[in-house]
């Protein structure tokens, strides 16, 4: 996209913006505005409406159309049919779009890579630890480091933990030897494929199955929701269920845009944020197991469960990832997260 689009779409939202808040902070149409313009809310994500985040999406749209009676427009764009990965945060930074839920890799680039900790192998054992760091002061910090970017991080969305997928077995480290598998643009992750064996390639999510296709990469990591509906499963002849990693989105907004709504409607917003949060949450395992299901019952794909022994194996081969990457992400922040995953344990 070029400059030039870029400043009309900035305009456009401007505008937008403007009309929005002139109408609604008393709560009436300014003098002599014949209709009240709604404030719209742009919400862009790269996956398929029918995936935990695409849900998620459409539940906060109907939710905040409803709790603001009309006054907010939500307008959910999926499948990376507004911006692709690489876009999609400068466009927020813009203007150009108000609300964004990128996967927390998306960050590091971007220049905040104290989020490239939720990618480490076997960082977190189970869903009560994630969600001691997600729900709690882990999370606030991190958040607060997006602010100088003029973004305002609003929620953590879960998607679960991935699998891996291949044209051959992936049984043991070994069987990753010279394969290019797809990752997401995060210094972790490269060092986690590259502890396999493997090659690490980086893709745009909506590049992956055609690359897949064509042999450009042999395979991939993802939760099966995103597998299955981007229909990767269909290039791809074996996924192992290894749980090694975790996927998840932060819903974030452009901050001057947020700040600048009125109060009641920032509020409204805000609750209706928390009840999607909680259905996103809520569904995310559901999905993704019903999503695996589909994937055997293809029967074009064998699904493989690692063996505790097999496991323990990727557990050795992934473990000094953690130490790889402390002087990138600050030995404190990973100690904090096994000790959050260790009081989870605990209870």
């Amino acid at each position: 996209m070029n400059r030039r689009t870029w400043l009309i779409a900035f305009a456009t939202v401007s505008l937008t913006l403007l009309a929005g808040v002139v109408a609604y902070t008393t709560g009436r149409p300014s003098p002599g505005a014949e209709t009240r313009l709604p404030i719209i809310i742009k919400f862009s994500h790269v996956v398929a409406n029918n995936t935990p985040k695409g849900k998620a999406a459409l539940r906060f749209k109907e939710l905040a159309e409803a709790a603001t009676h009309g006054r907010v427009k939500v307008e959910v764009y999926p499948n990376s049919s507004l911006y692709k990965d690489k876009e999609e945060l400068e466009a927020l930074q813009l203007g150009a779009v108000q609300m964004l839920a990128p996967s927390l890799a998306k960050f590091g680039p971007f220049g905040v890579k104290e989020f490239e900790v939720f990618d480490l192998p076997y960082i977190f054992p189970s869903k009560a630890a994630l969600y001691r760091v997600t729900q709690g002061p882990i999370g606030r910090d991190l958040f607060k480091k997006l602010e100088p970017k003029g973004i305002t991080g609003l929620a953590y969305w879960d998607n679960g933990f991935k699998v891996m997928s291949a044209n051959r077995p992936l049984h043991v480290p070994a069987d990753f030897r010279g394969l290019r598998m797809r990752i997401q643009s995060s210094k972790v992750l490269d060092a986690q494929m590259r502890a396999l064996g493997a090659v690490p390639q980086v893709l745009a999510f909506s590049e992956v199955y055609p690359a897949l296709q064509s042999g450009v990469v042999d395979g991939t990591e993802n939760p099966p929701s995103n597998l299955y509906t981007q229909k990767m499963n269909e290039v791809q002849k074996y996924v192992t269920v290894s749980d090694h990693g975790y996927l998840g989105y932060a819903v974030i907004v452009n901050k001057k845009f947020w700040e600048g709504l009125p109060e009641d409607i920032r509020a409204a917003l805000e609750g209706a944020m928390q009840q999607a949060t909680d259905y996103a949450n809520a569904i995310a395992q559901q999905e993704n197991d019903v999503a695996l299901a589909a994937v055997q019952k293809t029967g074009k794909t064998v699904v493989y469960h690692l063996s505790d022994s097999e496991k323990a194996q990727w557990r050795a081969a992934l473990l000094p990832v953690q130490q790889q990457m402390e002087a990138r992400l600050g030995k404190d922040l990973i100690d904090a997260l096994n000790h959050e995953a260790e009081a989870a344990e605990i209870k």
